[in-house]
């Protein structure tokens, strides 16, 4: 029986109930993920695909993915708002490539209140996870939400340093007591009561309800100057100025928008962009932009929905009420599945008139005009893309542009923790999903052009099948490239057209080296470098792989080389053995989070028994 009968089999013993289902590859490898009221009849649709879609019906995409996909399996869920849930955790585990997802999939920056603290903090933050803590946000522009920090941090003076408790070891207090932006809770110059009242007012500010602690500055102003104290009162006044500055930002304003999330949805045949209007009591406090990508054969609700388990699924806030747009008919399954994720009752709806019908169509107007933008910046860049592939081909001599390119460094500190990346860019693009480090193992010394080697010599060569059920098996390294990039000179050059001779390849594969100071493109068959313009579109490529390579292999040898660090100061502390060393060090990473932990951050390693954890934080906390 062939893969297209065994997958027409199994389509047809599909479930008629809701559910979710996995599409996967040759390798086992998910390539989608969809949900269902009725998977029997959802996964029929598919069956046109296996057979060439005679009709030409289906969109390219869902024949594309067909002819990929080798099985299908599901998941009964109880209703579509479960599969929904569910569809969210699986398309977040396996990342598939035909699904609806973010065009920036970068995480949101917040700010969080640390409530859960004796003395809280109010701290910049991309990964919200603590429910006991207050999240604000998310917000669209990072460098504003830390300018924001900073004018709080003038206004209400408040702690910054890290830990559950403040504190240091000297027991003196630190810089910003002395800069008056902090009131040493680490001393007992301030008890939790009157340190509270302070976090409340940043809390009221951050909430929408400025006008109360503005209120409350002014009084203080005013009195102040009545006693004519003029030197407070001149602090109240550059508080009071400070705030101002953040607010001007927030200039839409309204008695009738309340609190709420307001939407606008465009979509055509290249992607889909969403905006969000965030209003909190009753003004337009941020805006959020989200561009979606394979969306060729969904409609308005579909990519609505993968919008909300996108937006709202890790999202600490979700807000008690959502504005939709008008193309937006299913509403009731969104708002049960929002209401379990925020725990209490969200209204999800259509703004029929009103300010928030305004908004709406404002933030409509929004999503078309930013997706035409995306739009032509997608064309623009892949033009720019094609013609710095073409003119590779061209002064390299190779038989087709260079779809596939890999990158090559090493990094190094003396002989110690020597190791290579690997980058990828396909189309003239990153490709991060294909990056890969290595560790080097056999080369002695700081030799890079053996190091060089060593890293090509393991990227090439011969392969075990995935049936063999080698845990060295990658997938990725099946995709031969068409051009290697190395960071050097000619002996980097040399090795890996060694490596290459090594493993059969040199023949297909193209290889090129990139010299820093000059940089020269040097070539296996020219002594000479190329000559090539500073602005050739070529060059510029060849020098963003070369750099994107030194800066992964950076990056992972500074890793390596904190994890180093971390250990040796574990090596003197008495009866912990590897296990609870190596737990430590992948809970803190760094030697410094290491040296700044808190007793209950210490207690927190998974491993390590309380007692344990506390002789630690003696051990390291001890004065001599």
């Amino acid at each position: 029986m062939s893969t297209s009968d065994e997958l027409e089999q199994q389509i047809k013993h599909a479930p008629n109930l809701p559910g979710v289902y996995l599409h996967r590859d040759a390798v086992g490898a998910v390539i989608y993920v969809g949900k269902a009221l009725s998977l029997r009849k959802r996964l029929l649709n598919y069956l046109p695909a296996l057979s060439g879609d005679p009709s030409g019906r289906l969109p390219a995409k869902v024949n594309e993915m067909m002819e990929r996909a080798v099985t299908v399996e599901w998941i009964v869920t109880s209703n579509e708002v479960e599969a929904l849930l569910l569809e969210h955790n699986l398309i977040k585990q396996h990342r598939p490539p035909f699904n609806i997802r973010l065009r920036d999939d970068k995480s949101y920056p917040y700010i969080v209140v640390t409530t859960e603290d004796e003395f809280p903090r109010v701290m910049f933050t991309r990964r919200p996870h603590r429910r006991g803590n207050l999240y604000f946000g998310p917000y669209s522009n990072a460098a504003k939400v830390r300018e924001t920090l900073d004018a709080l941090g003038r206004v209400f003076p408040m702690r910054t340093c890290r830990g559950r408790r403040p504190g240091r070891r000297s027991g003196s207090p630190c810089l910003q007591f002395h800069i008056e932006r902090c009131p040493a809770p680490c001393t007992g110059a301030v008890d939790a009561s009157e340190y509270r009242a302070v976090i409340g007012q940043v809390v009221d500010f951050l909430s929408g309800r400025e006008n109360k602690v503005m209120g409350r500055l002014e009084r203080s102003m005013q009195e102040a100057a009545e006693r004519q104290d003029f030197e407070s009162a001149a602090v109240f006044r550059d508080r009071l100025e400070a705030l101002r500055h953040v607010l001007e930002r927030q200039q839409i304003q309204s008695s009738t928008l309340g609190s709420a999330d307001i939407t606008g949805l465009a979509l055509d045949e290249w992607g889909a962009n969403v905006q969000v209007f965030i209003t909190r009591d009753g003004r337009l406090a941020d805006r959020r932009s989200l561009t979606f990508v394979n969306v060729a054969d969904a409609g308005e609700q579909e990519v609505f929905e993968r919008f909300v388990a996108e937006y709202y699924g890790s999202a600490p806030v979700v807000p008690s009420e959502l504005i939709v747009p008008r193309a937006v008919k299913q509403t009731k399954k969104l708002s049960s599945f929002l209401e379990g994720l925020r725990g209490a009752k969200v209204e999800v709806r259509q703004a029929e008139r009103g300010d928030k019908r305004r908004l709406q169509e404002l933030a409509s107007h929004n999503a078309a005009l930013a997706l035409a933008h995306d739009r032509l910046r997608d064309e623009r860049g892949r033009e720019h893309r094609l013609g710095a592939l073409t003119a590779l081909e061209a002064v390299l001599g190779l038989e087709g542009p260079p779809i596939r390119i890999e990158g090559f460094d090493i990094s190094n500190l003396g002989s110690d923790n020597i190791v290579a990346s690997m980058v990828v860019f396909e189309g003239g693009a990153p490709k991060k999903s294909d990056y890969r480090k290595f560790v080097i193992d056999s080369t002695q010394g700081q030799d890079d052009v053996a190091a060089i080697r060593e890293a090509l010599s393991r990227r090439f060569a011969p392969r075990e099948s995935d049936a063999s059920g080698s845990e060295d098996y990658d997938p990725s390294f099946e995709a031969a490239p068409d051009l290697v990039v190395i960071d050097g000179g000619k002996g980097q050059l040399g090795a890996a057209v060694a490596a290459l001779q090594e493993a059969g390849l040199d023949a297909t594969v193209a290889v090129v080296s990139l010299a820093k100071r000059e940089e020269e493109v040097f070539t296996p068959w020219s002594p000479d470098s190329l000559d090539l313009a500073r602005d050739d579109p070529g060059l510029l490529l060849l020098q963003r792989v070369r750099d994107e390579a030194h800066r992964f292999a950076l990056g992972f040898h500074r890793r390596r080389r904190e994890v180093q660090t971390t250990l040796s100061l574990l090596n003197q502390l008495p009866g912990i053995g590897e296990k609870r060393k190596r737990a430590i060090v992948q809970h803190f990473g760094s030697p410094e989070r290491f040296l700044q932990a808190t007793r209950e951050e210490l207690e927190a390693v998974p491993g390590l028994p309380g007692k344990v954890a506390r002789e630690v934080y003696a051990y390291v906390h001890k004065t001599g």
